[in-house]
């Protein structure tokens, strides 16, 4: 799936519409979506490696032309159980960018909808309490024929950083019980 971004003129005052676009995608039976423009493509999934001494929410990693991806599963980066894999499971690959850096990372996904414009006027802000998951996680929560789709924020959600800790949190708590 490739993506075209399309630049703007200074002179243009039109909003650009892929920043209204997003890939809607199901966990269990919850509808969420991530901005296309960090999309890279979609996979049909396959099994990744595992890695020692990882936190559940990182199934493991995939060779992506010759690139090491870490694969993120969403459902237990959000403290749930894991949904099997079925015909309809796919792993989203993800850009994101923090500060120069750039990470490209595998999202688990139960199945891949849609992408969707969803206009600003139609977004709603996270939930302050009740959400299933964490609220800093949802950048709003966008209305689409009368039901919501959870709109993630992805610098939040596959943060590297938060999860090099859980990963070092895990690695120390491993060397306590030797």
């Amino acid at each position: 799936m490739a993506i075209a971004a399309h630049p703007i003129d200074a002179v243009d005052a039109e909003p650009r519409h892929d920043q209204h676009q997003y890939l809607t995608f199901m966990l269990g039976r919850e509808t969420f979506a991530l901005g296309i423009l960090g999309i890279k493509e979609i996979l049909e999934y396959t099994q990744p490696t595992d890695v020692p001494m990882m936190p559940p929410s990182i199934r493991g990693v995939v060779n992506l032309r010759g690139a090491v991806v870490p694969v993120i599963d969403l459902c237990a980066r959000f403290g749930r159980p894991s949904t099997p894999v079925s015909k309809k499971t796919c792993i989203v690959i993800v850009e994101t960018r923090m500060d120069a850096e750039h990470h490209v990372l595998g999202v688990l996904v139960d199945a891949v909808n849609e992408v969707l414009e969803i206009p600003d006027e139609d977004i709603e802000p996270p939930p302050t309490f009740g959400a299933s998951i964490r609220t800093d996680f949802i950048q709003g929560m966008g209305k689409v024929r009368g039901r919501f789709v959870i709109i993630l924020d992805e610098k939040r959600v596959l943060s590297v950083e938060e999860m090099e800790v859980l990963v070092q949190t895990g690695t120390d708590a491993m060397q306590a019980c030797a």
